[in-house]
């Protein structure tokens, strides 16, 4: 059945479309401004490229160290992301689906910690860091952020897992299944929706983290992409090759561009999916 559009429709169809807008031409803008020479950037920065310079990216690629530091970003993303969502899942699993003394204090104090700032956290952490010599090491910063646990993927994987019915379980248990077995053969795959949410949400946080990186990492060979074109913004200081600086940047966009493209679809599901259940 056909819904009739009022007015007021396409006033929000109008306020949608102008947010959109703000939102795609700045990635825009610093697409086309990539493919330019220096000397049309700064004669106009508005003006389309004569002649695209796609040789700004191999520049890119190799003056500012792209390469290295995506596969330093490789590294840090994808051994935290695993380790840390295997974390996140069982934690999820322990503290929704388990009965043991003292369950409903230990959410208590997860919940307390919505209320503090992680930035408290930045001089005792680097402290333990520089105490254990995790500082200046890529394994460190994954250690760091594998047992860092967030509240928000807590409540976010355990309302799935919370909307599943025991009695598949207690079926389990009977039939002589352990307790990793129920886990893993039967929540896990049942809380797939919620999973898939939760590894999306930690990607791009693992892959948009700077603070991080910037403050344990010293040795430019180990950057993460962030802490590299960060590095390569000081270093317009001197050089003000803006144009080649911009081509990094689409490069580092792309990996949460594509992320986005593809797995979209699991982020609008399960975040219907757990509204509907939870």
């Amino acid at each position: 059945m056909n819904e009739k559009r009022t007015w007021v429709d396409g006033i929000w169809w109008i306020i949608l479309l102008a947010w959109s807008i703000t939102i795609l031409f700045p990635l825009v803008w610093v697409l086309y401004e990539s493919l330019k020479t220096n000397r049309e950037f700064f004669q106009d920065i508005w003006a389309l490229p004569e002649k695209l310079k796609w040789a700004n990216y191999s520049l890119a690629w190799a003056k500012y160290g792209i390469g290295a530091s995506m596969l330093n970003t490789l590294y840090y993303v994808g051994a935290s992301l695993l380790i840390g969502l295997f974390l996140t899942t069982i934690n999820a699993y322990a503290l929704t689906r388990m009965q043991f003394k003292g369950r409903k204090l230990l959410w208590a104090v997860i919940m307390l910690s919505l209320f503090l700032p992680g930035i408290n956290a930045l001089i005792p952490q680097y402290v333990l860091m520089r105490d254990l010599h995790l500082t200046n090491s890529l394994t460190g910063l994954v250690i760091l952020d594998s047992l860092g646990e967030s509240v928000f993927y807590l409540l976010l994987l355990g309302g799935f897992m919370q909307s599943l019915p025991k009695e598949m379980e207690e079926s389990a248990f009977m039939d002589g299944a352990s307790l990793f077995q129920v886990f893993w053969k039967i929540i896990v795959p049942l809380s797939m929706p919620g999973v898939m949410t939760v590894a999306i949400f930690k990607f791009l946080g693992l892959y948009n983290n700077f603070l991080g990186p910037f403050i344990y990492l010293g040795d430019p060979k180990k950057y993460t992409i962030g802490v590299s074109m960060y590095a390569a913004n000081q270093m317009m200081q001197y050089t003000a090759d803006w144009v080649t600086l911009f081509a990094g940047v689409v490069i580092a966009m792309v990996p949460s561009v594509i992320m986005f493209v593809f797995f979209q679809r699991w982020i609008v599901e399960g975040a219907t999916l757990g509204a509907v259940k939870g």
